[in-house]
């Protein structure tokens, strides 16, 4: 047997076999309350948003709203760990190139170099389109608190940095409900394979 087919065989019954009995875990904080004596757990959830994407249109947590969507952070010009990234979201695309239920949301951390129409030329490099993969832009400081608040991740400016931001490589799975249930490194594959198992898991659970 080809040694590639081998190690799709193995990985197919990888995803398979440890998405039996995982359980996802519910990542940030969360609070207990008692409704009319039954025990209630609020999950931290990512909060509304809005920003315009590629194509000008305005996307927010309505678009998402049903879906299973992993979320990043990048700006068009980073020299160093975006491409990596890039490359391992466009794998996940055509991953899941029929499954109208997957989603992925980049969102710039250079919003006033990264504007719509510089969006839509990286998308068209990398042959992805909206709505499956929304590439968004917007108020700086919205996308920083909604990175480092809300999906839990580095995303600033920082001179000090090489191409002027520091961010994380970090992919986050945001479930149907916008929970995060887990973040993964974006450089490396073994890590999305994980990542690809636990989505396998909420498209079976969620």
């Amino acid at each position: 047997m080809p040694h590639k087919l081998i190690y799709l065989v193995s990985f197919a019954l990888l995803v398979f076999g440890c998405s039996q009995d995982k359980k996802l875990p519910y990542l940030g904080k969360h609070e207990t309350r008692v409704v009319d004596g039954k025990t209630d757990t609020l999950y931290h959830q990512v909060p509304p948003f809005k920003f315009l994407n590629q194509d000008s249109v305005w996307v927010s947590e309505k678009d998402m709203a049903g879906k299973i969507y992993i979320a990043d952070f990048f700006f068009t010009t980073c020299p160093t760990i975006c491409p990596k990234m890039k490359t391992q979201l466009v794998r996940l695309y055509e991953r899941y190139a029929d499954n109208d239920q997957i989603r992925i949301l980049s969102h710039t951390i250079d919003p006033e170099f990264d504007r719509p129409h510089v969006l839509k030329q990286y998308a068209n490099r990398l042959q992805v389109q909206a709505p499956r993969w929304n590439m968004v832009t917007g108020d700086k400081q919205a996308i920083y608190t909604l990175g480092e608040k809300s999906y839990l991740v580095t995303a600033q400016e920082d001179k000090n940095e090489v191409g002027g931001f520091v961010h994380s490589g970090a992919f986050i799975l945001v479930d149907k409900q916008r929970h995060i249930r887990g973040i993964y490194d974006g450089t490396k594959e073994e890590e999305v394979n994980h990542l690809i198992e636990d989505l396998e898991i909420l498209l079976k659970t969620n």
